[in-house]
Parts: C-alpha cells; sequence; structure tokens
C-alpha cells in the first residue's frame, strides 16, 4: 500500500507524569532518560510490564530520519514499507520529518512507530525516545558497513588533512557519527582538530556537503561513504570531480529502529517480517549490494559508535541531545542569514 505524506511540526520534549512514576520504579536506568528503563542492562528501554502501557496500532507510522534527499531515500525504501504492511496485517503511514531531531522527537512522542535513522541518530533515540534498533542492511555475509571519508575537489591542492587547517569545511550536524562526532575524535591524531585547526560548518545533511565541496562553497567536508556512492549512482555528481584523502574503518550503518512499548506480539512480527525481506533490484543497487535486513543488537553493533562519541567528548543523553539541538538551529540560523 503507498505510503501517504503527513507534514508533522517537531515539538519539544516533554516529561509526563507517568515518566516520573517510572523513574521511582526503575531500578537501573543507565544512559536512558525518564520514563524508559534498563532492568536486563541491554542498554535499550524495556518493553513496559504493565500491558495496559503497551500500544497495539493498527496503523504503523514509518518515517526515515533525513539522510540524504529525503524523497529518493523514501522512494528507495517503498518496497519495503509496502511489504510490511502487508506481512503484519496492518496500514503503513509514511510520517514526514525534516530534521533528525524531529524524527528523535515523534518516536519519543509516540507519533512514529517504526523507521530508519542515522548511526548517530540512532544512539540519540536510543537514550532519549526509547528506540530499539534491530535491523541493519546487509547481506548473507552479515552488516553492510559504511566509512567516513574526508573529501575534496579533484582539483584542489589538498593531500593530506594537515593541509585543510584553516580552511572551509562542513560537518553535517551535531547528532552524526560520521558527519561530525568521528571526525572529532579521529581527526586530531592525524593533525587536523575542529574547532581548533578549523571552524565546524554545519551544512545540515550529507548530501548538502557533497554538494557544497563540488561546487566550492566548501574546501572539504567529512561525509559517509555510502552516501557519495549513491549520488553518484544517480549522476547526481561524478567520483571524479573528488578526491578522497582520509578514510575511517567500517562503522555500522543507520538501520531500522522501533518504538519500545510496542506490544511484545507485534513487535516480533516486525522483526520476523523483517528477516524475510528480500531487497527488490532497485534497492539492491541503491544500497550498494545489500539485499536483506540483518539482525542487530544495539548493546553490541554500536560500541564502536559510544567508543568514538567517547573519546570525541561527547555522548548520547538527554543533555547532550538538546544542546546539539540548539547548536544546530544556531548554524541553520546563522546560514539563512
Amino acid at each position: 500500500m503507498p505510503l501517504l505524506r503527513t507534514l508533522t511540526l517537531a515539538v519539544p520534549l516533554l516529561l509526563a507524569a507517568a515518566g516520573a512514576a517510572a523513574q521511582d520504579a526503575c531500578k537501573h536506568r543507565g544512559d536512558l532518560d525518564t520514563p524508559y528503563c534498563d532492568e536486563n542492562s541491554d542498554l535499550v528501554a524495556d518493553t513496559p510490564k504493565d500491558p495496559k502501557r503497551w500500544k497495539d496500532p493498527e496503523t504503523l507510522y514509518f518515517s526515515n530520519s533525513p539522510l540524504d534527499d529525503p524523497a529518493e531515500f523514501q522512494r528507495l525504501m517503498q518496497p519495503f514499507a509496502d511489504y510490511l504492511g502487508k506481512c503484519t496485517a496492518r496500514r503503513v503511514r509514511y510520517y514526514d520529518v525534516f530534521s533528525a531531531a524531529a524524527a528523535i522527537e515523534a518516536l519519543r512522542s509516540g507519533r512514529m512507530h517504526i523507521g530508519t535513522m542515522s548511526t548517530g541518530d540512532t544512539a540519540f533515540a536510543v537514550n532519549v525516545a526509547g528506540a530499539v534498533p534491530f535491523a541493519i542492511r546487509g547481506d548473507a555475509n552479515g552488516i553492510q558497513g559504511y566509512q567516513l571519508w574526508m573529501i575534496v575537489k579533484a582539483a584542489s591542492p589538498y593531500k593530506t588533512l594537515a593541509d585543510l587547517k584553516g580552511r572551509k569545511i562542513a560537518h553535517t550536524t551535531p547528532s552524526s557519527n560520521s558527519g561530525n562526532m568521528a571526525p572529532r575524535a579521529l581527526f586530531p591524531a592525524d593533525g587536523l582538530v575542529p574547532d581548533k585547526d578549523y571552524k565546524v560548518l554545519y551544512s545540515g545533511k550529507h548530501d548538502n556537503s557533497i554538494l557544497g565541496v563540488a561546487s566550492g562553497d566548501y574546501d572539504a567536508a567529512p561525509i559517509a561513504h555510502d552516501i557519495l556512492l549513491r549520488l553518484s549512482e544517480r549522476g547526481v555528481v561524478k567520483m571524479a570531480d573528488f578526491r578522497i584523502i582520509w578514510k575511517s574503518a567500517f562503522f555500522p550503518p543507520g538501520g531500522l529502529s522501533m518504538a519500545h512499548d510496542l506490544a511484545p506480539a507485534l513487535q516480533q512480527k516486525i522483526r520476523d517480517c523483517t528477516a524475510q525481506f528480500r531487497y527488490p533490484p532497485e534497492m539492491v543497487k541503491g544500497f550498494q549490494g545489500a539485499d536483506r535486513w540483518v539482525a542487530v543488537n544495539y548493546k553490541d553493533t554500536w560500541e564502536i559508535v559510544r567508543r568514538v562519541a567517547a573519546g570525541s567528548g561527547e555522548s548520547f543523553n538527554r543533555q547532550a541531545f538538546e544542546r546539539e539541538r540548539q547548536r544546530a538551529e544556531e548554524a541553520a540560523k546563522a546560514k539563512k542569514k
């Protein structure tokens, strides 16, 4: 069934009275915000013990946190959304969001039940919105990772990270792993310290950074390599126009997460349907050869992401989320001036 577009406005994150009560009853929370609890210590929110708090909606609201072109990414994901609706015997409606922060807020408020988020945004969604990551794209050999690439124009003189001191460099958003947190943690060892050797400029998303380098608006940008490959395959940019001067090890890509308070039977049905789905040819091409969703757990799969964030002095808690959201909003306002 087709996805239906719904216009949404981001709303402030609020703590409900029920959250305060849950906080008193919770024996272990870890980094999770109220009203979530993690008594089994798997680092994600437990399903509520009280069945009265379970959600079993006839309509599943599905969203893609903006990664590159939202409309194109939605089109790429359409076959999976169609299949999920048929397999779960639920209506699936698309919930439009225009920023990662809006997607996290929608999940927290119950306006979004399932969707995709980038790697760093997933970690914030776990702690701030009770997200439960459960699948990442991959193939028969396992999950498909991605790398952080530092790109410059092919015709530019820059050969190393140290050559970029004092230049115009675009990060994507504060909450992005490859677009912000990983560069802050990894670049200093190779001679480039963000916010010391250059002023960080936030572009808003990876395709903005890539197109900005191509046009000369930025001298360089740290980006997720799979998004550059997708833009190249669609003919938006040419790989020959860029030089890659630095590559990281592989990170887990963003994947599928669901709300923690869905009824257990529905959670299991979503997991089973997702595991059974095989990508049609267009999805295989769009995701660089991945042909299925591979089951994952947050505690193990995101361990490297949490470690990199810690190395950059960042965290994925509520306070950090609000701080990073404010920074992103200030950067967006400055860009409009």
